[in-house]
């Protein structure tokens, strides 16, 4: 099961990811729970992944050299599986997400992340409320490692504290499954690399500045996201129709106001 979560524990993480913008939380799952993961994402990409509808997963544009392609995203999954839905819903995991968004929590999405050894593309500096569109920005995302992140295979750079300064300005990125990002870097980043464990998790805010780098090495890195945002949040209109008028001119699905519209 996840571990559990004591009040002076939950009052320090708090603390940390009101300050950071991030909260690294190691061994999130314990060995047994990770390997129940791996064996439900096997049967999900056996049985489930056939049938899915094309805004529900997103493949790598590189192929490797026999000519197949991989697995980039997969969105939405909570709506596949119960098992998924039910690890995100985990009493420990909502205890936690309703001090980090400050009030009632609601799971918005169960994501993979997987980017494929060799082929796994690079993603632009962004925020992940320029698809989520909510005010207030109460939410964040989990990102459990499935395999090792490291910098070789792509682990994820987090801009800390950045989720204090005013959001940035998104513009179209052009690239399938990631199709916003910062219209600039920003100025002396204090950079975190996500270098992780299987199993453990960063939780980055939703206006925390990211980014991550390809993956050209021989091991895939693999990460499950769970996101979360407050009952009391509401979408923002305008920044709703920013986000549709850009990835209308992409061509990439899915709706605006939702999560699983592609982020690291």
């Amino acid at each position: 099961m996840i571990m559990r979560v004591d009040e002076n524990l939950l009052a320090g993480w708090k603390r940390r990811f009101d300050a950071d913008g991030l909260l690294l939380i190691p061994a999130l799952l314990p060995a047994s729970e990770l390997a129940a993961v791996e064996a439900e994402l096997a049967s999900y990409t056996e049985s489930i992944v056939p049938a899915l509808p094309p805004g529900d997963i997103v493949w790598e544009s590189e192929a490797l050299s026999n000519g197949s392609r991989r697995i980039r995203n997969l969105w939405r999954m909570e709506r596949y599986s119960r098992f998924f839905a039910d690890l995100a819903r985990s009493p420990g995991l909502l205890k936690l997400a309703g001090a980090l968004v400050n009030g009632e929590p609601v799971l918005a999405a169960v994501e993979l992340f997987a980017k494929p050894a060799q082929v796994g593309s690079a993603v632009p500096y962004h925020q992940d409320n320029a698809y989520f569109n909510l005010t207030p920005p109460d939410s964040f995302t989990c990102w459990i490692a499935l395999d090792a992140s490291t910098g070789e295979n792509g682990c994820v750079y987090y801009c800390r504290g950045s989720h204090r300064a005013p959001p940035l300005p998104h513009i179209g990125s052009g690239v399938a499954g990631n199709s916003m990002m910062a219209a600039f870097a920003p100025e002396r980043p204090d950079e975190v690399a996500g270098l992780l464990a299987p199993g453990d998790a960063m939780l980055h805010h939703c206006l925390t500045v990211h980014r991550s780098e390809p993956n050209r090495s021989l091991r895939p890195r693999r990460g499950l996201l769970l996101v979360y945002h407050g009952q009391h949040c509401r979408t923002d209109p305008e920044a709703a129709r920013l986000y549709a008028a850009v990835r209308e001119a992409q061509m990439t699905p899915p709706a605006s106001g939702t999560a699983g519209s592609g982020r690291t």
